[in-house]
């Protein structure tokens, strides 16, 4: 009977929460309740490309509803969740509905963190959603529509571009940015001098891709310094205003697109969930996933502090978080079953980055062998178009590729955002003090 059945209440629709579920989902005699504040699981990796016009939103979206329409015994829900009561292995939501489960699994994933950097929350694009995404491409093309308007907005910094975080993420941003200025906006902007936009990636570390080989911190830094892109490594930032950045040497830069690649956090709901909370607000948890104290509860992805064997925190990849899904279910059913839970064991099957068009970074294996260039540029695509979720998703990705590889043109340039996309010129418009512009050092290895 179905009231007989087991209730797992999963909270997120991430790869962790989706790894979760998938794996519950053959289990005929387990039940699921799936609640996520959107109806969607978004394809993270690849929100970049979504803000540069590489690929449309609905490439990195897959309805949830749809994932699961042959398995009976998933139930969706949409709902944002506003507590969790973890002895009770409830969750309430934001409309007073009141969900309770056997066992419950948070992975409500992150947001964006700004180290209490001042005007940044107000002023700065952080891209960790498809939301955030949508509204950093109708920016995006809202500075060259301006501009080609009135070309004098340039002396104001409306084709200067800063991105906060030289790691996966601003790095990927940086060289799909400057593709899309060096190579689509001249044929599409006939009057505006696109060759006076500027990109600098600011990072308080002395690397870009501090996660990967030495070997190739050099190589993203001099793909990225043949591209324009200006790299301000071992400075902070000190403040983000509507019109500028303010670095920690004194250094003002004019700009009216800061885009925020400089670290997560937990979702906030992780500070409403009552357990323990760690390093980025994350709960900490043990070696089964589950937290001290409450057996029935597992904690997984951005959401959680996972350690490696080495006792550090595993990093926030989507890898990490699909595979400590896929072993919560396990646990899960183990659990039913009467057996015992195991320790978790992350299977790393490496790192990789996509740079520009004809530049990428690929490192696989415990011991790391890389690849660099066209190879590592096709390993990825094999990869990312392997970890998509839908058929028609990849196909339509693989076809944007293909046309922004062998083309000077871009996919979906909409500015549909126009809320977000506004910009008043009038406001913080003095030039302050000079940007930084002496050449770039070669980047110390390490």
């Amino acid at each position: 009977m179905a009231s007989d059945k087991k209730h797992v209440l999963i909270v997120g629709g991430g790869f962790a929460g989706l790894g979760c579920a998938r794996e519950l989902a053959r289990h005929a005699d387990v039940r699921v309740t799936l609640i996520d504040k959107n109806n969607y699981h978004q394809f993270q990796p690849m929100l970049y490309q979504v803000a540069t016009s590489q690929v449309a939103p609905d490439d990195v979206a897959f309805s949830l509803r749809k994932l699961f329409m042959s398995t009976p015994n998933v139930d969706v829900k949409l709902a944002t969740i506003a507590s969790v009561d973890p002895a009770a292995k409830t969750v309430t939501t934001q409309s007073g509905d009141v969900f309770q489960g056997d066992f419950l699994v948070l992975a409500a994933g992150s947001q964006p963190n700004f180290f209490k950097t001042p005007g940044a929350a107000e002023h700065a694009f952080p891209l960790y959603s498809l939301d955030d995404a949508e509204r950093l491409r109708s920016r995006i093309l809202r500075v060259f529509e301006d501009a080609d308007r009135d070309p004098k907005l340039v002396e104001q910094g409306a084709l200067n571009f800063v991105i906060v975080g030289a790691g996966p993420t601003g790095v990927e941003t940086a060289g799909a940015l400057a593709d899309l200025i060096r190579i689509t906006m001249p044929t599409e902007y006939h009057d505006l001098a696109t060759k006076a936009a500027k990109i600098f990636v600011v990072d308080h570390a002395k690397v870009v891709l501090g996660a990967f080989s030495a070997k190739a911190h050099d190589y993203a830094a001099k793909v990225l310094q043949d591209l324009g892109v200006q790299l301000l490594l071992g400075q902070s930032v000190k403040e983000i205003g509507p019109g500028h950045v303010m670095l920690a040497d004194g250094t003002r830069i004019p700009t009216h697109l800061v885009i925020w690649a400089g670290g997560l956090m937990a979702a906030s709901l992780a500070a409403r969930a009552g357990l323990p909370q760690g390093r980025g607000g994350r709960i900490d948890v043990q070696p089964d996933l589950t937290v001290a104290g409450f057996p029935c509860v597992y904690v997984l992805g951005d959401f959680a502090n996972i350690a490696s064997p080495d006792g550090s925190a595993l990093p926030q990849l989507g890898s990490v978080a699909l595979q400590a899904g896929q072993w919560a279910a396990k646990n899960i059913l183990a659990d039913i079953a009467g057996g015992a839970r195991t320790a978790f064991e992350y299977e790393d099957k490496g790192i990789m980055a996509m740079i520009h068009r004809h530049a990428a970074i690929a490192e696989f294996g415990p011991h790391r062998h890389e690849l660099h260039g066209a190879l590592a540029h096709a390993a990825w695509i094999g990869v990312h178009t392997y970890l998509m979720t839908g058929v028609r998703n990849r196909v339509n990705a693989f076809v944007n590729w293909a046309c922004d590889f062998f083309s000077k043109r871009r996919g979906p340039q909409v500015l549909d955002r126009s809320n977000s996309a506004r910009i008043n010129w009038a406001e913080d418009s003095e030039a302050g003090r000079p940007i930084v512009s002496q050449p770039q050092p070669k980047q110390p290895t390490q």
